[in-house]
C-alpha cells in the first residue's frame, strides 16, 4: 500500500492579514517533510469560492512551488476541474508542472460539485458530465499530437500544436474524482485511477475493488487513446498520536472538514464574504455525527491506525491519502503526526507493496478472477450524510427538470 497526503487549504475564520500566506508556507513545509519521510504522493484540490473550506483555487501554482522543494514525492492534481478550465490551458499547465518536477505529476480530473462553483464560470450543473467527457476527449491528445483539433458541443477549436509536451510519455497517469461512489465503477470502465473516500467497511472496499477491476477488464469504454491507470485511492481523515485519546483531541480539523462540506452542500454560498463557518461549527463539533466522523477516520495511536489499514490492505486498496491539514489543526500537530506514522506504521505497508503489485498483475492478466460482488449495499462513503451525498448525472438532470417544471407551473398560476 502507498500513502499520500491531501490538501484543501482549509482556513477557518477569523483571518489575520497574513493567514493565507502562512497557510501556504506551512503546507509547503509539510510536503517537503513528507517527501523526506518517504510518503509517496501529495494531492492538491481545485475549488473556487468555498471560503474557509478550501482556499486552493490555483493548484498548479502551489504544486509548481512544491516541485522545487521536493525530490521524490509525486505531485497529484486531485483534481483539476476540467469543466471550468479551458482545455488548452489544462494541458499546458499539466505538462509544464511535469517538466518542472522531472515527471512526478499525477493528473486527476473532475467535474466540480455544484452551482456555487460552476455557475460563475458559465457551466451548468446538469451538463457537467457531458462537458467533462468532452474535456477528456479534447485534452488527452494534446499531450502527444502536434496538430490537434476538436469540435464538440462545449469545446470547439482549430488545429494547433499545444506546447510544451510533458516529461512523462505519453503523459502523466490519469485519475478521476469519485465523490459519488458509483463513479468508481465508471473509473474502471474509463481505465482511470479512482480517487475516492474511505469505504464504510472492509466488505465495501472489497466489493468496489472487484467492481473496478472487472469493469476495467470486461467493460472497457475509454474516452480517448491513453494507457490505463489501474489504481484505487481513498482519502481519509487522519491524526496519529501516542494514544487514541490524544489523537481524537487533535482531530477536530477532520470534523470541521465534514461540517463545512455538509454546510456548502446544504446551503451553497448564501453570503459571500460574510459567513462564518467556524462559528457555525462550534455546536456541531460535539454532535453524534462529529463523533462518528472521527470513529470512521484514521485517527488514533499507531496500533489503532495499523489495525484499520490492514483491513483495506486485504481488500487491495492501492493507496490511502491522509487528510491532516483541516480546520485549525496546527502545523506542529500535522508534522508530528506525519513523522510518527512514517516511523511506526508506514514501513510495514510499504514492505507489502511488492506482493500487492504481483496480485494486481495477476488480476490484469486474468490469472486471478475476481468474483462479481454486489455493491448496492455500499452506496455511500463512511463520511457521507444527507447533505454530502453526490447525485449521479441522471439524478441531477431529473432534479433540475423537476425544478423547471415547478417554476413553469408557478408562472402559469
Amino acid at each position: 500500500m502507498k500513502f499520500g497526503i491531501f490538501y484543501e487549504h482549509q482556513l477557518p475564520k477569523p483571518w489575520e492579514e497574513h493567514s493565507e500566506y502562512q497557510l501556504m508556507q506551512d503546507s509547503l513545509a509539510q510536503i517537503e517533510l513528507a517527501d523526506q519521510l518517504g510518503y509517496d504522493y501529495a494531492w492538491e484540490v481545485e475549488h473556487h469560492f468555498l471560503e474557509e473550506y478550501s482556499h486552493s483555487s490555483a493548484p498548479e501554482v502551489f504544486l509548481g512551488a512544491a516541485s522545487q522543494r521536493t525530490k521524490n514525492i509525486r505531485l497529484g492534481h486531485g483534481i483539476i476541474q476540467t469543466t471550468t478550465n479551458q482545455p488548452h490551458r489544462v494541458a499546458e499547465r499539466v505538462a509544464t508542472l511535469d517538466l518542472l518536477s522531472g515527471g512526478r505529476v499525477e493528473f486527476g480530473m473532475g467535474e466540480g460539485a455544484g452551482p456555487a462553483e460552476l455557475h460563475p464560470f458559465g457551466t451548468q450543473v446538469r451538463s457537467k458530465r457531458e462537458r467533462w467527457v468532452e474535456a477528456v476527449e479534447a485534452i488527452i491528445p494534446m499531450f502527444t499530437s502536434t496538430n490537434w483539433e476538436y469540435h464538440g458541443e462545449f469545446f470547439d477549436f482549430p488545429a494547433r500544436n499545444v506546447i510544451p509536451k510533458p516529461y512523462q510519455k505519453p503523459h502523466p497517469p490519469l485519475w478521476v474524482a469519485c465523490s459519488n461512489i458509483q463513479t468508481i465503477g465508471q473509473a474502471g470502465q474509463w481505465g482511470m485511477g479512482a480517487l475516492g473516500f474511505t469505504f464504510i467497511s472492509p466488505e465495501a472496499a472489497k466489493a468496489w475493488v472487484h467492481r473496478y477491476y472487472n469493469n476495467m477488464l470486461h467493460h472497457s469504454v475509454k474516452l480517448a487513446d491513453y494507457p490505463s491507470n489501474p489504481n484505487i485511492a481513498m482519502v481519509s481523515g487522519f491524526m496519529c498520536a501516542e494514544t487514541d485519546e490524544e489523537a481524537r483531541e487533535k482531530a477536530a480539523g477532520w470534523t470541521f472538514f465534514i461540517f463545512a462540506l455538509s454546510r456548502y452542500g446544504r446551503k451553497g454560498i448564501d453570503a459571500p464574504g460574510q459567513s462564518d463557518l467556524w462559528a457555525e461549527y462550534q455546536d456541531w463539533r460535539h454532535s453524534d455525527k462529529a463523533k462518528q466522523a472521527v470513529d470512521n477516520a484514521l485517527v488514533g495511536s499507531p496500533e489503532t491506525i495499523r489495525e484499520k489499514l490492514w483491513q483495506f490492505q486485504k481488500a487491495h486498496v492501492d493507496q490511502v491519502i491522509l487528510l491532516n491539514q483541516a480546520g485549525k489543526t496546527s502545523h506542529q500537530d500535522i508534522c508530528e503526526s506525519l513523522e510518527m506514522f512514517a516511523k511506526e506504521v508506514m514501513p510495514e505497508f510499504h514492505d507489502a507493496e511488492a506482493d500487492h503489485q504481483v496480485w494486481k498483475e495477476k488480476v490484469l492478466a486474468q490469472d486471478i478472477v475476481l468474483e462479481e460482488l454486489d455493491t448496492e449495499p455500499y452506496d455511500l462513503y463512511s463520511h457521507q450524510n444527507e447533505d454530502i451525498v453526490r447525485m449521479s448525472p441522471e439524478q441531477l438532470k431529473a432534479m433540475m427538470a423537476a425544478k423547471e417544471a415547478e417554476r413553469a407551473a408557478a408562472g402559469d398560476d
